[in-house]
């Protein structure tokens, strides 16, 4: 059997692995899909972890569960017969017993995955702990307290105990409780969990998918870490884990918890779990409906919330070293059950991986119902009668052509109507327009009238002149032959029918013009 040891996923470059969670798509509409993610990579693990072991006795238990259903088969031999089904005994061995050894060989093949979601102020320790729940340094970078928006930063890394591989995921928030304005904290946690489900709803749904080998996101527990103030849990803690409740998996958990005594502990417990159940906040209860683990569930139900202390620095204590923080007034080993309650959560998780599982899987049900009845999918017809998804997508089909044929016919009523309107203002338009010009031409034909008369009176006038100046001109011709006249006289003379000739042509033109015009 090969050695312990660990592939881990590596940090992603901020730009792609760090954004907010806002951007993802929710489930009223459109939704934005979760940051891409790193590809994984190799690191050490400590030897002697209990993590594979313990998976391997996840793997024990499922055998058990499948022998408990073959049990669980003869309560059920009366409903099955009318059923129209027989239990029968077999006369010699077949050979399908080994199904259970089947399922544990294609599991260790294909491996497991599981997804933590931590929510905590930055600071509280949420690094630390992810790394002493599985023995190794993750490799985290610190966060900033200055960041504008609660963003969420995932990382996947692949460990291996034993002949176990487990696809871990880890997904903390950065720069949750730094904000002035904390009202809205929550609101990019719970779209990135709607957008996990989402991601996997389209995948659920494509025509060609691949669930086998599709990496599921879901969130399966969030580890909430609650600041040890030794008083009560803050309103943003409240609000967060109210909208939370219902889409994953809560643990609390008080960070950083060798800064207050044990009996201030202890009374903070009493209240958190107080304030818990009168705000109605559901958690996450480990069963006990399992005889095999129900002893030791019952006993951890009762350790909530975890007073948790995390660590990779390695203290010698006595002969050996020891992952430890140590104070001036002592050292709080991280693995001693009388210090902190880290190994208890590890098992707590360990133990009830699967049935975490499960729940996600509930959650993610209630998602997908709502999101289908929203898209106007049914299991029971109009008549109580199944209907199958078929049906639902052909009758949506025909709803939406009728709609869009509703809609064309609506648009072109619409175009109709405008072109009618449109005529019947150009029609008034042009009517308008032709009045207005037969208003014109009869003003036109006036002013021809009255020019043709004035014409007229100035052609008498330049007849009279002309006459005038013929008799005018022979009487001074008859003056000049008869006396002489000075020059004086006939100069002034010249200059006085020069002037009357330049006023007539003058006012000749005018009239011509104006007759033009």
């Amino acid at each position: 059997m090969p050695g312990n040891h660990c592939r881990g996923g590596g940090t992603a470059p901020p730009s792609g692995r760090e954004a907010p969670a806002s951007s993802a798509r929710p489930g009223g509409g459109a939704v934005a899909a979760s940051p891409p993610r790193a590809p994984p990579r190799r690191v050490a693990l400590p030897f002697g972890g209990s993590f594979g072991c313990v998976l391997l006795s996840l793997l024990s238990s499922l055998i058990l569960c499948l022998c408990g259903e073959a049990m669980a088969a003869s309560d059920t031999e009366e409903h099955l017969q009318n059923a129209g089904c027989r239990t029968l005994s077999l006369s010699a061995h077949v050979g399908f017993d080994s199904l259970p050894d089947q399922l544990i060989r294609k599991s260790i093949k294909h491996g497991f995955c599981f997804n933590i979601l931590c929510i905590g102020e930055t600071g509280i320790g949420k690094s630390a702990l992810v790394s002493s729940l599985f023995n190794t340094d993750f490799e985290d970078s610190p966060s900033t307290h200055f960041l504008s928006s609660v963003r969420l930063r995932a990382q996947t890394f692949e460990l291996q105990e034993s002949n176990v591989l487990l696809k871990l995921t880890v997904v903390k928030t950065v720069g949750f409780g730094d904000q002035m304005n904390k009202a809205d904290s929550y609101q990019p946690i719970v779209d990135y969990v709607d957008a996990q489900f989402e991601a996997y709803l389209e995948e659920e749904l494509k025509v060609i998918r691949s669930l086998f080998s599709y990496h599921d996101t879901r969130i399966h527990v969030c580890l909430y870490f609650i600041s040890p103030t030794g008083r009560s849990l803050k309103t943003i803690d409240l609000l967060t884990m109210r909208s939370l409740d219902s889409k994953v998996n809560i643990i609390p958990v008080i960070g950083k918890a060798d800064s207050i005594s044990k009996t201030e502990l202890q009374e903070f417990k009493k209240k958190i779990m107080s304030e818990l159940t009168s705000n109605g906040i559901r958690i996450y209860q480990c069963p006990t409906d399992d005889e095999t683990v129900s002893e030791i569930n019952s006993i951890t139900n009762g350790y909530l919330p975890f007073a948790v202390v995390g660590s990779m620095e390695k203290v010698k204590i006595g002969n050996k070293m020891e992952r430890a923080r140590q104070y001036p007034w002592g050292i709080v080993k991280v693995e001693n059950e009388n210090h902190c309650d880290t190994i208890k959560l590890r098992r707590m998780l360990c133990i009830n991986m699967e049935d975490l599982k499960d729940k996600t899987r509930a959650y993610y049900e209630s998602y997908r119902r709502c999101r289908l009845e929203k898209l106007g999918c049914r299991d029971i017809g109009p008549e109580n009668k199944s209907v199958s998804l078929q049906e639902v997508i052909e009758t949506k089909r025909l709803e939406f052509c009728l709609e869009v044929e509703r809609k064309e016919e609506e648009i072109w009523q619409r175009f109709v109507q405008r072109v009618k309107e449109k005529a019947a203002m150009l029609e008034e338009a042009e009517q308008q327009v032709l009045t207005e010009f037969e208003y014109l031409t009869l003003m036109h034909q006036e002013e021809e009238l009255k020019l043709g008369k004035e014409k007229k009176l100035l052609e008498d006038e330049k007849t009279q002149f002309v006459e005038k100046k013929a008799v005018t001109e022979s009487s001074q011709s008859q003056v000049s032959v008869s006396s002489p006249v000075s020059l004086k006289t006939q100069g002034l003379q010249k200059v006085s029918h020069q002037r009357a000739m330049r006023k007539f042509f003058t006012f000749t033109f005018i009239t011509q013009i104006a007759v033009i015009f």
